[in-house]
């Protein structure tokens, strides 16, 4: 028979069992742990140089960007308004300017500030000019005469030019203030950053609608005449007297021509006014029809406002409203325009100018 175990072996056995299970975990673990550092270790050895990389490429371009901000820089002005309701007088301070940009080789500039309104761009104020600083004081202030209906299509522009004794004065920078968004119920006194100057300013000569009419079976072309609104301000008192002149050019010549009523001291002239002309069809491609505004003058010559022209060589809403007229016989098309320079139609059609150039002498 065998003799039974001894209960001290049974335990021996379970207590070295549980040791080398337990030695089997830690090895387990270790080994697993040992795998995982390595890891770590190129996780995070590759960030100090990600970073690095990154701070040597963005550095410069960052201070690059800090320089080119400082060279476009170019000061402050100083400004307040003042709108007296009453006598519809709008006062505008140029108060002072500071940190203006350098023009001159010596590092400062000799400043000078130009104030005009958009609305009327004929009446120009310009401050005194500051000898060789960059923080000219000014306090000068201007006065203009601004109907209240017309503020909000008004812009207050002031621009600061450094002048030049022997060559074009340099512009400084602009403050440009749509007086639309200024609250005018008070005097406002603030300052302005200088922004870059608009390279082209353009002029608002107004609006102009009118009708047309064609019917091929009679050769009658009816323009009528409807109304203008924010016409320039041609006279002193901040009006005009227009009237509106309807050419019809045939072959780059003049060939008929009939006005409407002179309408005294207004920007927005109701006319309702009527002129048929006979264009047979076999002509209508050949002719433009030349819609100008005046402004009438009894004392010296009337002053054109501005122009347009209708016909096959027009573009833009002139063309489309000459095309549609053709298209709809026998309809009225009304439509508005905008009135450009005389001289840039004048061109396009290719009419010659009434002045005659003296010669050139020998």
């Amino acid at each position: 028979n065998i003799a039974p175990v001894p209960k001290w072996a049974l335990i021996a056995v379970a207590v070295a069992g549980a040791i080398l299970l337990l030695l089997f975990l830690i090895c387990i673990i270790r080994c697993c742990c040992g795998k995982k550092k390595p890891k770590k270790k190129e996780r995070i050895s590759l960030r100090p140089v990600s970073n690095s990389t990154t701070a040597s490429l963005v550095q410069p371009e960052m201070e690059d960007l800090e320089r080119g901000v400082e060279q476009m820089r170019r000061g402050k002005l100083q400004y307040s308004l003042d709108y007296n309701f009453r006598t519809q007088e709008l006062k505008v301070g140029v108060k002072q300017a500071v940190e203006l940009k350098a023009m001159d080789s010596g590092g400062t500039s000799d400043p000078y500030v130009i104030v005009y309104l958009t609305s009327d761009m004929k009446k120009r104020y310009e401050t005194k000019v500051y000898r060789k600083t960059l923080n000219p004081i000014f306090n000068e202030s201007f006065t203009f005469q601004v109907p209240q209906a017309e503020v909000p299509e008004s812009t207050l522009v002031m621009q600061i030019y450094d002048f030049n004794r022997f060559a074009k004065h340099d512009i400084i920078g602009e403050v440009r203030l749509p007086l639309a968004s200024v609250n005018l119920q008070h005097i406002i006194e603030q300052w302005n950053e200088l922004a870059a100057a608009s390279e082209v300013e353009e002029e608002q000569l107004g609006e102009i609608c009118f009708s047309l009419r064609y019917v091929p079976s009679t050769g009658k072309l009816t323009v009528l005449i409807l109304e203008a609104r924010k016409l320039k301000r041609m006279d002193s008192h901040g009006l005009s007297d227009p009237f509106v002149k309807v050419h019809l050019i045939l072959n780059r010549k003049k060939w008929k021509k009939k006005k409407t009523s002179v309408k005294k001291n207004t920007l927005s002239p109701y006319f309702n006014e009527v002129f048929v002309f006979e264009v047979p069809f076999n002509q209508i491609q050949m002719v433009d029809v030349v819609i100008s505004v005046w402004d009438h003058d009894k004392v010296t010559k009337n002053e054109p406002i501005g122009k347009l022209f209708l016909g096959c060589r027009a573009t833009g809403n002139q063309l489309r409203h000459w095309s549609d007229m053709l298209s709809n016989p026998r309809r009225p098309l009304a439509q508005w325009h905008i009135l450009q320079p005389p001289d840039v139609v004048d061109k396009a059609l290719g009419l010659k100018s009434h002045l005659k150039l003296p010669l050139a002498s020998r």
